[in-house]
This record gives C-alpha cells, structure tokens and sequence, in this order.
C-alpha cells in the first residue's frame, strides 16, 4: 500500500492552486447517472475545481440510468454550458471512447479488471498522451500489454469520509420473516452491479454453506440493475446454481436482496445499516463501496488482489485468498463481460476460505480488524486524488 500514498502530496499547496488556476481541461465523460465512472468524475471535478483549474465538462451517455432531476448537480450542469479555451482534454471513459480533439493533449483516466487490457485498446494507449490509472494492477495491465511505461501514470481514486460516517443513521429494512435487520448482530453487505465479474453467485455459495438458519446474522445484497433483463437473469442463474449445487436459502441465515434504486441521500445509511462489507468481486478498478464502506466504519472483507491491495492491508481487512484464472461466465448474465474479458485472466476468490471467514466471523472467533476510516481519511480522500491527478495534468501540459 506504501507506493501509493505520494508522500508529501497532501489535499492543498498554494503552490499547486496557482499552477491549477492556469489550467484549462475539457471535462469528457459519465457525469449524471448512477455509475463508478458517473460518481468519480463528479468527485475530481469538484475537487479539481477547488484548486482553481478551469473547467469546461461534456456528457458522456451510455453507462446507464441518470439520476433523477432533483438529484443532479445545477453546478456541473453549468459547466456543460461553458467554454474555457482548454489545453488538455481529461476523458473519464474507456479508451475507445475517447475523442481526440486537434490541438489538445490528451489524458484518459480509465482502468481495466483482468491482468491484460483489450488488444484494441493498445494502439489508443499509444496514441494518448497520458492513460492514467487508479492501481497497480492497472499499471502493470497497460503495460504488459504494450503500452509504453511512460505514457501511464497512477492516480488512486478516493472516498468522501465526510459524507460516508459511521454517524449516518441507518436504514431500517425488514425482514422476510417479520423481523428487523437491525436486530441481527452480524449485518454483511454487499454492493454490485448484476454481473459475472462482480461474482455475486459465489458469494451466495459461501454464506449458504457457511451459515445456519439460526445464526444471528443477514446478508444484504444491493444489486445494480442497469440493463432491463438483469434481474430475470439472475434469477434464473441463481436457481439453476441452487439446484446444481443441492443449496436451499432455508437452510442459511437469511439473505435481504435490495434491487430497487435507492436515492443518493440514502447510501450512508445503507451502510450503517451493517456491520461488515464482503466482496468476492473477480477484479476490481477501485471499488467505491469498499471504500464507502471502510469510511462508514464497517468491518472489511475482501478477495487479496487487484485494487484492494493498494488501499486495503491485514491491519483493516479481512483478505480471501484469491488465484489468477481464465476468466469464467457463470450463468446467463455473460454478453456484457464476454465483450471484454473474453480469453482474460482475472482473479478468482477462494470460496471454501470466504465461507471460514464468515463462519469464524459469526462466531466470534476471528479478530476484528482496525477501522479503515482513519486511513482513508488520512490517504485516501478527494482532495488527495484530485491533487495527484492535477500534478501530472499540468506535467503533461507542460511537458
């Protein structure tokens, strides 16, 4: 985790709102919907506005639902309307969709999930002035494929520690059976988009087999539906996976699945609504959740790999072991992951490991871990990225 922390680079330097303040970017990318890439270009463009850098911002559509009127930013929406004469176009996109307007230099800022990125995204990196990634994982991706080292830079992402407490008054969700969640002492959750990257069936694998109708305990599964036909797929992947594997939800500690959007005021309290956040995710470009999650004080488990280990070690997580493997479509969700990872290695979590976790972790016999909060707010908040990523758009614009 030490190579990531740029020693010495913290939120603010008079000296770097003077260099932002003569920076001009044009802004491309997903802004007003629900996604990662949505939630992290609003982030660093705040963020980046706070050092003074002049911006100009362009939607980029296609990634999913927008959030609703009420929920957008009037601000962003007024930099979509201004022009600023830029220097440097940022594209918050993957590398095929990014633009490459004349007489501009050029940074994408993007990241891949598998140890190799798309052969047709090696001559885009080539073409790009800077790719610019959040981990090491993604570094060493880009490279390994053939994009010359000193075009890629890193740039970890971060988390708002102010908005994500462990003061958020939680949610209260009820139970299939007339109880409350709340009154379960062990509360696991877990967020994702509904596909075979994020690995959601394992997941359900390991705490049907690892837990027991009478164990104190629930598992909370918000799942993200952006393509209509999502949810009927994951149903008819998870019974075919239940009668394969000879499982039954009634044998286990229940499980609460959360399909619904929930509005954007309401994400801090659906984190104090656990206590524990679990991914088996098969790769990871940064994981927002897990970091919301470490700043809301939840106890963390995660698979040992990709992102996680460049913000995540022993003293705050719970780490699954995991092995590089060709990537596997489980189930019927597989068209949106085949078009990338197709012929990919990623990262496989272990599941019989991930099962003891939450076994012991139900027990009371594994430790807890320290709280992430301190350390993300200490290396890992807005103001750290956006001062990163501005430091090396102002050494492309001046290289």
């Amino acid at each position: 985790m030490r190579e990531l922390m740029f020693e010495g680079h913290g939120p603010r330097s008079p000296a770097l709102d003077r260099a932002g303040a003569a920076l001009r970017l044009r802004v491309r990318g997903p802004y007003r919907g629900f996604s990662g890439y949505d939630h992290h270009t609003r982030a660093l463009v705040r963020a980046l506005a706070r050092h003074g850098v002049a911006l100009e911002i362009e939607h980029l559509d296609g990634w999913g639902r927008w959030l609703p009127d009420g929920e957008r930013d009037p601000w962003l929406e007024r930099l979509a309307g201004r022009a600023v004469e830029p220097e440097v176009a940022l594209h918050f996109t993957m590398p095929h969709q990014v633009r490459f307007d004349p007489g501009l230099r050029h940074a994408n800022y993007t990241m891949f999930e598998a140890d190799r990125v798309p052969g047709h995204w090696v001559e885009i990196g080539r073409r790009t002035d800077r790719v610019i990634v959040p981990t090491r994982a993604a570094f060493a991706a880009w490279v390994d494929s053939g994009v010359p080292a000193e075009r890629v830079r890193i740039a970890p992402l971060g988390v708002d520690a102010d908005r994500f407490t462990p003061a958020a008054p939680p949610l209260p969700f009820p139970l299939p059976d007339g109880g409350r969640v709340a009154e379960r002492k062990h509360r696991f959750l877990n967020i994702g988009e509904l596909r075979p990257r994020k690995n959601q069936l394992a997941l359900l694998r390991a705490w049907l087999r690892g837990t027991r109708p009478d164990d104190d305990a629930v598992l909370i599964m918000k799942l993200g539906v952006f393509q209509p036909r999502a949810i009927t797929q994951f149903q008819q992947d998870l019974e075919a996976m239940l009668r394969r594997c000879g499982l039954r939800f009634e044998d286990a500690a229940p499980v609460l699945f959360l399909p619904d959007v929930l509005p954007e005021a309401a994400m801090p309290s659906l984190y104090t609504a656990a206590t524990h956040y679990i991914s088996m995710s098969c790769g990871e470009g940064w994981d927002l959740p897990m970091m919301e999650a470490g700043a809301a004080g939840l106890q963390l488990i995660a698979p040992r790999h990709s992102a996680y280990v460049d913000y995540l070690d022993e003293g705050i997580a719970h780490f699954i072991p995991a092995a590089v493997r060709p990537a596997v479509f489980e189930g019927s969700m597989a068209a949106e992951d085949r078009v990338f990872f197709e012929g990919m290695n990623w990262w496989v979590p272990d599941e019989a490991e991930a099962e003891r976790i939450i076994r012991a972790v139900i027990a009371g016999t594994r430790t807890p871990t320290r709280s992430a909060r301190p350390v993300f707010r200490e290396r890992f908040t807005w103001a750290h990225a956006a001062r990163r990523l501005a430091e090396l758009l102002i050494e492309l614009r001046d290289g």
